[in-house]
């Protein structure tokens, strides 16, 4: 017999769900989260699920975790210290952003601050034309410099690498990074090349900015879980979700650490178009809600929509562009700021306002008994009889009635004079009015009509404010999956292994020929490949999905594009500019425009 252990760690609870590949059964548990030390309760948790299901260690075949780790470090600011190397006169690029406003008429508009101090940019001498070809050589004897001041001086543990136009060329950090290694072998190094080699130097370089705050901390995180498993004779391989839904090795992760800034919440997102696909319901509003915060996605015709671009720590939770952009391949959702654990209070204004801040998993709601002393979203569902006493966690946990009114009563009762049960259900129903206007937000901005879409609830807290969300957003039906606590778990068994690379390439199509085409994709296949054989999947059982990113000449955002799949690239080639027209009509509206179509990104 063999076994599949999925584990997914979330800001208040880690879910467990142990698939028998025989028999299909699946065995479930959930613990709450050690946020000081995360390993730990990973490591305690699958030991308890492999004890209460008698199965041995020896029989565990795959690993496969998902965590929010990046996400919130980055958003608690709980990364490295980090330094940059620049171009010269560059290093100002991450103050100055692209200079769009995300709020036209704001007049003291903030942005988040980039994640390296000024004082840790250094630039360096060295550029990179736009095409490829070397304008300065790169004076190594700088470099040399700059990296000794940053460590010996500004003590930084990581550093990113940022040139112009290195998409095109990557000669210059590469060499970059042979000094480092050279010199100070135990640095982490984060080139923009690798990270992101495509157009547009600012996203570029805070997707490199963001890789390199959380590999020290990602590296720590991994080598004490391998290390436990290891001790707990656990001698399967373990995998890593990533953002994008599917599944990578630790190396990879190590490597790239911001490709996995949303890995548990992706797996969710599968599971419900899943369970649409096995009910023959094709649009369906994916809804995970745990303890910390909520996940929304629209999933369309039956198929998860992806982007290629996300942020995260937001200033203002529903104000595209107030965060840090990262350029990621991710499953399209909008984060909310509600969770089980969100606390109520009573803002300027003398209204009830829950959230964003949550008490997690310590000190936790007040009915946890673990010193929490604000009335949170749990306390009020507990109040309101949503939350069984006798069964929560399993019937191991004691949830404390008096400590969950009495949290109320001190925090919104008395301030607002309302009794007890109204002051409940107002924490209760302001949450869920939050999170119907979350998803009409979210759809749309995507020009989506919902009111015929099932929602799929799920995550600890989901199913409890479903059919509320569901009358406020008009949604004819409900789907409750079981397991539904743990569903993201479910879906980390049923990940596959994926690896996804890119190139930023311009090139007018009226000039690309069929041997240069070729000569791309077959690059990047062997790439990806190659990657994927090292992590011991057979050649044959590899699959290629490929997308360009493509506009007419002039316009400055291209869209993607994908390719035939089952097809040779000698057939692809001729339908290339057909399948563009038909997408960009699809988006827009059909157009005959005399300007030649350009792809931008491989």
């Amino acid at each position: 017999m063999s076994h599949r252990v999925g584990i997914d760690i979330g800001g208040t609870f880690t879910d467990f769900a142990l698939l028998d590949v025989s028999s299909g059964h699946i065995a479930t548990h959930k613990r709450l989260t050690t946020p000081a030390a995360p390993a730990s309760g990973v490591l305690e948790g699958l030991s308890d699920l492999l004890v209460e299901e008698q199965v041995p260690v020896e029989q565990v075949e795959a690993v496969i975790h998902g965590t929010t780790l990046i996400t919130n470090a980055i958003i608690e600011r709980k990364g490295a210290r980090i330094g940059m190397i620049t171009t010269a006169g560059f290093s100002d690029v991450l103050e100055m952003a692209n200079e769009h406003r995300y709020e036209m008429f704001d007049l003291r508009i903030t942005y988040p601050a980039p994640l390296v101090e000024r004082s840790c940019r250094v630039e360096v001498n060295g550029r990179i034309r736009y095409d490829g070809h070397v304008e300065t050589a790169l004076a190594l004897s700088e470099v040399k410099l700059a990296v000794r001041h940053l460590v010996e001086e500004k003590e930084i543990e990581s550093l990113a690498v940022c040139f112009l136009h290195s998409y095109a060329n990557p000669d210059h950090e590469r060499a970059v990074r042979d000094i480092v290694r050279a010199d100070y072998p135990e640095l982490f190094v984060s080139i923009s090349c690798e990270v992101f080699p495509d157009i547009r130097e600012f996203s570029r370089w805070t997707t490199t900015c963001i890789n390199a705050y959380t590999q020290p901390l990602l590296d720590r995180y991994l080598r004490d879980l391998e290390q436990g498993l290891f001790a707990r004779q656990v001698r399967a391989p373990l995998f890593i979700m990533t953002s994008s839904g599917g599944t990578t090795t630790p190396a990879v992760a190590r490597s790239f650490p911001v490709r996995i800034m949303e890995s548990g919440p992706a797996a969710g997102v599968l599971m419900s178009a899943r369970h649409g696909e096995m009910l023959s319901i094709k649009n369906l509003l994916s809804f995970d809600m745990g303890g910390t915060t909520a996940k929304g996605a629209l999933i369309i015709d039956g198929a998860v929509n992806k982007r290629y671009e996300i942020e995260v720590g937001r200033v203002h939770d529903f104000k595209p562009g107030s965060g840090l952009v990262a350029k990621i391949p991710a499953i399209d959702m909008i984060e909310i700021g509600y969770g089980g654990g969100s606390m109520s209070a009573i803002d300027a204004r003398g209204l009830l306002a829950v959230g964003p801040d949550s008490a997690g998993a310590q000190p936790g709601p007040a009915c946890y008994q673990q010193g929490g002393k604000r009335a949170t979203l749990t306390d009020a569902n507990l109040v309101l009889g949503y939350l069984d006493r006798a069964s929560f966690l399993g019937g191991n946990f004691d949830l404390s009635l008096p400590h969950a009114e009495a949290a109320i009563v001190e925090g919104v009762s008395e301030k607002l004079d309302l009794p007890l049960a109204r002051s409940a259900w107002g924490i209760h129903d302001v949450v869920n009015e939050g999170i119907a206007r979350a998803f009409r937000i979210h759809a749309s901005e995507r020009g989506v009509d919902y009111r015929n879409s099932a929602i799929v609830a799920f995550g600890g807290s989901g199913p409890i404010h479903a059919i509320a969300v569901a009358r406020k957003l008009r949604a004819p039906q409900v789907i409750f999956p079981v397991g539904a606590g743990v569903m993201s778990a479910f879906g980390l068994l049923a990940s596959p292994l994926t690896f996804e690379v890119l190139q930023g390439k311009q090139v007018f199509l009226d000039r690309l020929t069929l041997e240069a085409f070729v000569e791309a994709f077959d690059r990047l296949m062997a790439e990806s490949s190659q990657a994927l054989v090292g992590a011991g999947v057979a050649s044959r059982d590899i699959k290629y999905r490929l997308r360009l990113d493509m506009r007419y000449a002039g316009q400055g955002h291209a869209i993607e594009v994908a390719l035939p799949e089952q097809r040779s690239l000698v057939e692809i080639f001729p339908t290339i500019e057909e399948r563009f027209a038909e997408r960009y009509a699809g988006l827009y509206a059909p157009v005959d425009l005399d300007a030649p179509v350009e792809i931008t990104t491989w």
